[in-house]
C-alpha cells in the first residue's frame, strides 16, 4: 500500500488544503474527475472546466479555485 500512496500526485492527496490561489497540473485535474486526459480536453473545450493557465513554455496548470467552482456547480 506504501508504494499505492507514492503514486498519488501530493497535491491530490492535500487537494482540500490547498489555497484557492495555488495551481495544479493535468494528473491531479484527471484523478479529481477520474478521466483521461483526452476528456479533460474535451470538457475545457465544452466550457465545464475552466481553461488552465500556461505558468511557462513547458508548463500549464489549472487554478485551485476556478477548478472547486467548476467541480462545484
Amino acid at each position: 500500500m506504501a508504494s499505492h500512496t507514492r503514486s498519488i500526485p501530493e497535491a491530490l492527496v492535500h487537494f482540500d488544503s490547498l489555497p484557492d490561489s495555488a495551481n495544479v497540473r493535468q494528473p491531479v485535474v484527471q484523478a479529481l474527475i477520474g478521466c483521461s486526459s483526452a476528456t479533460v480536453w474535451r470538457m475545457v473545450k465544452r466550457g465545464t472546466l475552466p481553461a488552465p493557465r500556461k505558468l511557462s513554455e513547458r508548463v500549464t496548470a489549472w487554478n485551485v479555485g476556478d477548478l472547486r467552482k467548476a467541480l462545484a456547480a
